[in-house]
């Protein structure tokens, strides 16, 4: 694939074009060189890292320590792939300094190319200063996994008047504060297409239906690697599960059989050798 890095300014072309963006999650070095060579357009570095890689129940457990440690992994694989960065539950809540002194974290000490956080209608104004610092934005509208205390559990949003019209009012509101492009999670499809041909930037959907300008799913999720919870707008496209139960399985065998290791996997050396070691410590006995 070609290697030059992709902009904001790419993504926006390629919503101008009709080009659809796709965009993956990624915590580590290894999948993030998979993804990148592949051709993928962005990825966000989720706090859904705190499920799937760190075994927590939700994401409220993910921090900027943590944050920033995946966000530097995924970045240093990435040639041409746009990272993004997750800015995790309690990193902009409070103050807009502190805020913009965690998304800047995530630039020079993780090298990403963008943050995004779960921006409601109180922290507009945070997003407006992190775009005035220079640093790219992506918002995320619908559902809030970080408020899962406050909603019930993750639902779908958008589905009444009013919720609907929350959603409409946040991507508006997000767009004008300088957002490059907003997800759209667990929206009704209906919703996220008639927003998204309201909009001026790039929606991307995770659970917005297929009228967005990209879509976004949880790699874990597509490599049927996260059997806990799965959500509904999700597709397996493989199962590394059981492919990886049945590598260690095989491994193990082996291991308890005396197949593994065998001549091939073992160094060798010269029976000269063995035998002047040999001799060297029964002298010494």
């Amino acid at each position: 694939m070609e290697s030059q890095k992709l902009t904001v300014r790419d993504i926006q072309a390629m919503r101008d074009k009709s080009q659809t963006i796709t965009m993956l999650t990624a915590y580590d070095y290894p999948v993030a060189k998979q993804i990148n060579d592949t051709g993928i357009d962005m990825i966000l570095v989720g706090d859904s890292a705190a499920m799937v890689v760190h075994g927590y129940p939700n994401t409220l457990n993910a921090t900027m320590d943590m944050m920033v440690l995946h966000c530097a992994a995924v970045a240093r694989a990435c040639s041409r792939t746009m990272v993004i960065a997750d800015m995790p539950f309690g990193s902009f809540q409070y103050g807009i300094e502190e805020t913009m002194r965690n998304a800047a974290r995530f630039v020079t000490e993780a090298k990403v190319d963008g943050v995004k956080f779960e921006a409601t209608p109180n922290h507009i104004e945070k997003t407006k200063a992190i775009v005035e610092m220079g640093i790219a934005v992506m918002g995320h509208v619908g559902l809030h996994p970080q408020a899962v205390g406050a909603l019930g559990g993750l639902k779908a949003q958008g589905r009444t008047i009013e919720t609907a019209r929350k959603v409409v009012r946040e991507a508006l509101a997000l767009q004008d504060a300088g957002a490059f492009a907003i997800i759209f999670e667990a929206v009704p499809a209906k919703l996220a297409a008639y927003v998204t041909k309201k909009l001026r930037v790039p929606t991307i959907s995770i659970g917005g239906g297929p009228g967005c300008s990209g879509q976004l799913l949880v790699t874990y999720d597509i490599l049927g690697m996260f059997d806990e919870f799965t959500p509904s707008f999700a597709k397996k496209y493989a199962n590394f599960n059981s492919l990886m139960k049945e590598t260690f399985a095989q491994y193990r065998k082996e291991v308890l059989d005396g197949a593994f290791p065998g001549e091939e996997q073992s160094y060798k050396m010269s029976g000269e050798v063995l035998e002047a070691i040999k001799n060297e410590f029964v002298k010494a006995e």
